[in-house]
């Protein structure tokens, strides 16, 4: 058996009630859109790119997972994802803050009665195998929409170069200002050319799925 010293046990147990306690709690959609302006400048504006570290069209969250975008938003604030404007914004937001902003956009543009289809449509032989590589559907379903944990993300139909961009930043988890900490994703995306990861993200751009930008006024 594995024994803790006092300190490092009451740290462990210090983060698990943390974690918990952030999980316990209740987003507030009309809460969230009073706050998210800080989000609609990029997020709200069809086909607005990014430029750091490279060019793309920054990602659709209207549809995403409540508690994806929790687990995202937190993981800027602790410096696992290193996107210097992300990063910054997340730092400023407290817990309930981003339960807020997660019940907002989780609900935002939502449709009722529509959903994705069960399965998505069949890639070509080469991107088949890909796929099958990683084992890609395992965690975020058979139509890359209905991921087995709320907290991974919804990637059918997400723009390609968000996906390619995104998927290489795994493979730099060393970087002090580019890159993703997350060791699950990088053994993942480590198997990888950058090209087979741009025929990835291609393919699961072309897919149906949930994800949308619904334009928003900064006036309201």
């Amino acid at each position: 058996m594995i024994k803790l010293i006092p300190a490092v046990f009451a740290l462990a147990v210090s983060f698990v009630t943390a974690t918990a306690q952030a999980q316990d709690i209740k987003g507030d959609a009309k809460a969230g859109q009073a706050i998210n302006a800080m989000c609609i400048g990029c997020h709200g504006i069809k086909g607005y790119q990014a430029s750091f570290p490279e060019v793309y069209k920054v990602p659709m969250i209207s549809g995403q997972s409540a508690k994806y975008i929790v687990s995202a938003l937190n993981a800027y604030k602790k410096g696992e994802r290193k996107h210097p404007s992300m990063r910054g914004i997340a730092e400023t937001l407290t817990d309930q803050n981003m339960a807020d902003l997660a019940a907002y956009y989780s609900g935002h543009g939502v449709v009722e009665g529509q959903s994705v289809p069960k399965e998505a449509k069949a890639p070509s032989a080469q991107v088949a195998a890909l796929l099958t590589k990683a084992n890609c559907a395992s965690c975020h379903g058979a139509n890359f929409s209905t991921p087995i944990d709320p907290s991974y993300p919804k990637i059918g139909g997400q723009h390609a170069d968000y996906l390619y961009v995104a998927l290489k930043s795994y493979k730099n988890d060393t970087n002090a200002v580019v890159g993703r900490g997350n060791a699950i994703m990088a053994s993942m995306a480590k198997q990888y050319s950058n090209a087979e990861l741009k025929q990835l993200a291609n393919y699961l751009a072309s897919v149906q799925g949930d994800l949308k930008v619904e334009p928003q006024s900064r006036w309201r």
